[in-house]
């Protein structure tokens, strides 16, 4: 029987072409790099420029399934550049420039990138190891003429505005098999080199889809979503690929992260929706409460990469009625694996209660599965007390790293996330911790996050971070660190005081270390292994 219904190949660069016939007038609103400068364009624009510089690409010899790279900011130029590349075949490979030097050359030689496309921020890096990759032939710096540097390396170098300048806004798109390599994005390499995940047509393609849902991200074309989670981290959580599925407003904050210059483009822009990890929004509330700000256009905050503090969803609730959305997900989960948002009858439960269920990690959407298991590998049962290590499966989840000929999973597609968690009746999973932080004393557990969180609630308290310290009777106990907020004071006996209200009196820490800053990976979560080399000896 002739298959009864149609069936076409699927290429990301469909959502922009969509964007552009459906949602041509919907504005894309980026700061720019060169400049600070805030400029504007929509997805007809958008589109068009994304033709010229596939013309431009396929004229310097790109080629299907060949990575290019990209070390950038969230910007217009960004997005044209990734559905550019994606659309011809080829592999658009972002490149997290918060990583070391010798990272970020470790990974464009591992992934054979033979273009890099480059914002102004970036080149004094990368002229210090461009002698060092193997493979790059040109460097693209994503400016116009005026702001065009001079730059002495052995590639040739291009400026984006004079390149796409040279040719036409039409293209022939590429037909691709859905299942091959669309984009690149490598682990941050805490332990060991970073690890390459290679997302496909079609895995991007269905969780952008899912994004849209309500009960997931609620990505909805009445949206002006403010995208600061970077482009280069686990694919902006997909948000550059739902967003212009539906037609929501961008707004691009480019190289300004800083709580002022996030304001004033959630004020500006009547931004409705924003998501990134709980450091940005530390910076933010501090800005929102010293000058009696508020935010009248702001409706869901989504949060994730690390765990949200109970005390900043209260006051995004109280003080400026935006809801927090937590979820977790990894760069091997492209990102998204759990949401958390309350079940119908959930929304009568007394408030401290509901806020309970809203600071765990959420249940999975649909397409994605989740199971604990204990030591003996055996799955643990759903009842919310019970944890273990935390696998996941699913159509957007890894199953080889790029490069490797060894599976990333077991035999029956589960990956192990490296987390310890649990998981309600109710499909709620939680967090415990990373299997590598979670700390042992005197034969019971102690969840680092837990104890972060609920330092977190104290006024003073700006970071917080936990370790196990070696004990010689209780094997490990906790140390806490912190750093304060700007222009406040806090004593050990202070902290441990306000912790022993809030946490059982066998978790409490045996030291409080107070210091100027804490040390964050390159996606923005607390690098625990920094701390340990220096505090344990």
């Amino acid at each position: 029987m002739n298959n009864p219904m149609q069936s076409h190949p699927i290429n990301l660069i469909q959502i922009l072409q969509h964007a552009a016939n459906y949602h041509g007038n919907v504005e894309v609103v980026t700061r720019r790099v060169e400049d600070d400068k805030i400029s504007r364009s929509n997805y007809a624009s958008i589109y068009k420029r994304t033709c010229k510089l596939a013309n431009a690409l396929k004229k310097l010899g790109v080629q299907p399934s060949k990575p290019i790279g990209t070390i950038a900011w969230n910007t217009d130029k960004h997005i044209e550049t990734w559905y550019a590349i994606v659309g011809q075949g080829a592999i658009c490979h972002t490149i997290n420039p918060r990583l070391y030097a010798e990272q970020i050359k470790y990974i464009i030689n591992h992934a054979k990138d033979h273009i890099i496309f480059i914002d102004l921020t970036f080149l004094d890096t990368f002229t210090q190891i461009s002698e060092e990759l193997e493979t790059v032939e040109h460097v693209i710096v994503m400016c116009d003429q005026e702001h065009m540097p001079e730059l002495s390396i052995k590639q040739k170098v291009h400026c984006y505005e004079t390149l796409i300048g040279q040719y036409n806004s039409e293209f022939s798109w590429t037909s691709v098999e859905e299942k091959t390599i669309s984009s690149l994005c490598y682990t941050s390499g805490t332990t060991g080199n970073p690890k390459g995940v290679g997302y496909t047509h079609r895995s991007n393609m269905l969780h952008a889809m899912v994004a849209t849902q309500k009960d997931a991200l609620n990505i909805h074309g009445e949206q002006s979503i403010l995208m600061i989670v970077p482009m280069f981290h686990a694919n902006s959580w997909g948000l550059a690929y739902a967003a212009p599925m539906v037609g929501a407003k961008l707004v691009l904050p480019g190289a300004k992260l800083d709580g002022v210059s996030i304001y004033e483009l959630l004020s500006t822009e009547q931004v409705t929706y924003s998501a990134a990890v709980p450091t940005v929004w530390n910076m933010l509330l501090p800005h929102l409460k010293n000058n009696n700000f508020t935010l009248p256009d702001l409706d869901e905050v989504f949060v994730g990469g690390s765990a949200v503090p109970r005390f900043m969803v209260r006051t995004f609730d109280i003080d400026y009625d935006v809801t927090i959305i937590h979820a977790w997900g990894m760069t091997e989960t492209s990102p998204m694996g759990t949401v958390c948002r309350l079940l119908p009858e959930m929304k009568s439960l007394p408030y401290e209660e509901q806020l309970d269920i809203r600071c765990t990690q959420g249940r999975p959407p649909f397409g994605v599965e989740l199971k604990i298991t204990g030591e003996d590998g055996e799955e643990l049962a759903r009842d919310g007390v019970a944890f273990g290590n935390l696998h996941i499966r699913g159509p957007w989840v890894v199953d080889y790293y790029y490069g490797q000929d060894t599976p990333a999973t077991d035999q029956n597609g589960w990956f192990d996330t490296g987390d310890i968690a649990s998981i309600d009746p109710n499909g709620y999973m939680k967090i415990t911790d990373r299997a590598k932080d979670v700390i042992k004393s005197g034969g019971e557990w102690i969840s680092s996050v837990d104890l972060e969180n609920a330092a977190m609630a104290h006024e003073a308290v700006f970071l917080s971070a936990v370790i196990g310290v070696p004990h010689p009777k209780w094997e490990e106990r906790p140390l806490l660190i912190v750093k304060l907020v700007e222009g406040q004071a806090a004593i050990q006996e202070e902290i441990i005081e306000f912790l022993s209200t809030r946490v059982v009196k066998w978790w409490l820490p045996d030291e409080v270390i107070f210091v100027d800053e804490i040390p964050l990976t390159a996606t923005g979560k607390i690098n625990k292994l920094a701390l340990r080399n220096q505090y344990i000896q």
